[in-house]
């Protein structure tokens, strides 16, 4: 790779870590350079024009607007490659991969709630494994939270009412900080946890060592029956709903003639906010759950209507 020949370059511990690295020097250099070239402009002029000093002053305007078009056009020039380098970047970050495990993530004052699909929960932890894709699906409970790993070079936002998606994943088995970089309140400062990275077999053994009563499709199922959910969306429903058998990762058609992806917003919107997006052929006749189930139990829902993608309705 042409970066190794970089002086003090290092990949880091994620696959975009260096990326990132590199591109932040980039942007120093650039704006050092701009910087540079303005203070040296202002110190020549103080000197050259300065009170006194027998120099030609007429004519200002066509002598130098060629340098001044051309120093400005190089630096507008410069700071757009950045932004097209750090949208590469961006891309490359917010990618989705083949075989990603997802972790599920509620930030909440003031603490991080991780559920993973087999029903193991963190508090300020997360355990993941190490050279494998992590898909994290983060929701707020209550104010504006901010996920950042600083030794990942990675940080997203948490906005309460929608789902928000990142990809992650580690290099090496280690332990490193989680820390919210939105100021949520008194104890923001005190909102801290850490990643752990194992080796997968180490991971594996992790998982079963928690023992978990039900997976978080299970308790899903159980709350979606205790909500009464199964009596309008099942084979038997006496209402006209729509079957969730084999609905996930499927496009929906909607009442407005637009087509969307049933994925986990769908699924969370279509709970909380039924009248958003009414699939067609169906009456906006589902009530809204808002208030009424918290985000870790729209968790466990969105996780039992995934585990019904490979159902035939």
């Amino acid at each position: 790779m042409w970066r190794e020949w970089i002086p003090f370059w290092h990949a880091g511990i994620s696959p975009y870590g260096g990326d990132v690295d590199l591109l932040f020097v980039g942007l120093v250099l650039v704006s050092g350079l701009v910087l540079a070239l303005l203070f040296f402009l202002l110190l020549y002029f103080c000197i050259r024009y300065r009170a006194g000093n027998d120099v030609d002053r007429c004519n200002h305007d066509e002598k130098s607007w060629r340098l001044e078009v051309g120093w400005t056009s190089a630096s507008m020039l410069a700071f757009l490659g950045l932004f097209i380098w750090g949208a590469v970047v961006f891309l490359n970050i917010y990618r989705t991969p083949g075989d990603e495990l997802t972790v599920f993530v509620v930030a909440q004052q003031w603490m991080w709630k991780v559920q993973h699909a087999g029903g193991q929960a963190e508090i300020n932890a997360m355990h993941v494994p190490v050279n494998r894709p992590i898909k994290l699906v983060m929701a707020s409970q209550d104010v504006i939270h901010s996920f950042f790993i600083p030794a990942l070079r990675l940080k997203h936002d948490v906005v309460p009412g929608r789902y928000q998606d990142i990809e992650l994943q580690i290099r090496r088995p280690g332990h490193y900080h989680l820390f919210c970089a939105e100021y949520c309140g008194t104890d923001h400062s005190r909102m801290l946890g850490e990643v752990v990275a194992m080796e997968p077999a180490d991971y594996t053994t992790w998982l079963n060592e928690q023992g978990p009563s039900n997976s978080l499709a299970q308790g899903g199922e159980a709350l979606f029956r205790t909500l009464g959910c199964s009596g309008c969306h099942e084979g038997s429903q006496a209402v006209h709903a729509p079957s969730l058998a084999g609905l996930y990762g499927k496009p929906v058609p909607l009442s407005d003639g637009s087509v969307v992806t049933a994925d986990e917003k769908y699924i969370r919107d279509s709970i909380l906010l039924p009248r958003s997006q009414i699939a067609a052929g169906y009456q906006p006749i589902m009530p809204s759950f808002e208030g009424r189930v918290s985000e870790a139990q729209l968790l466990q829902l969105v996780a039992y209507v995934k585990s019904l993608a490979d159902r035939q309705p």
